[in-house]
């Protein structure tokens, strides 16, 4: 997921690591944590390796940047090759159990404006069955364990719960948009903070508690 995730960042515009870091937690939002930062490097340097990236021109580093306990010296410029293009176009066009996982849907939903539409659906549609098991082995463990577990698991599986029957929704609202050939609805804002209007469906990875 980290190499795919590189690689299509890299698409939009040569970067250091230290930028690809940053471009990294803007684009994957809340699942970001479920990415190693500690790989990054190792894996840039497997994609070297590989002939998908190559180093451009070092860039000095300004103060500004350079984040601390770190060198001011030039630092390397990663960019994609036409290699790299050519395996983030296969990466970006698989569908399987590993792009329905939280991490796996999450890269991959990142980077949906790149991705066909027939396999937009199949990972949603993918995404949608494995959130409805999920849904279901909730409602089990509720319906038969309700009256053993402490108030504090209860509430923690009713949150689940909770959480995968408004994500279950957003899907179904996706996959009928690309069945229409609609992009998705805009998200509206509920505060001046700009934070998510309450009516609005999760992202990836929200377990936002859904509000009366």
């Amino acid at each position: 997921m980290l190499e795919l995730a590189v690689l299509g960042i890299l698409q939009e515009a040569p970067m250091h690591g230290y930028e690809l870091r940053k471009e990294l937690s803007a684009k994957l939002g809340a699942i970001r944590a479920a990415i190693s930062y500690g790989s990054l490097y190792p894996t840039l340097r497997r994609l070297q390796a590989a002939g998908w990236i190559t180093e451009a021109d070092e860039t000095p580093a300004t103060a500004q940047e350079v984040p601390a306990l770190t060198s001011r010296r030039g630092r390397v410029v990663y960019k994609i090759t036409a290699e790299g293009k050519e395996r983030f176009a296969e990466l970006i066009a698989q569908t399987g159990p590993e792009t329905y996982d939280d991490t796996g849907f999450g890269v991959h939903f990142a980077f949906f404006a790149r991705t066909d539409q027939a396999t937009r659906l199949r990972i949603l549609e993918g995404r949608r069955r494995k959130i409805e098991e999920r849904r279901e082995g909730l409602r089990d463990v509720l319906g038969r364990a309700a009256e053993r577990l402490d108030a504090y698991t209860l509430e923690l599986q009713r949150h689940g719960l909770d959480a995968c029957e408004r994500e279950v929704r957003w899907l179904e609202e996706l996959i009928a948009n690309e069945r229409s050939g609609r992009p998705p609805t805009a998200p509206q804002t509920g505060s001046v903070d700009g934070a998510r209007d309450d009516s609005s469906p999760p992202p990836p990875g929200d377990s936002r508690t859904e509000r009366p």
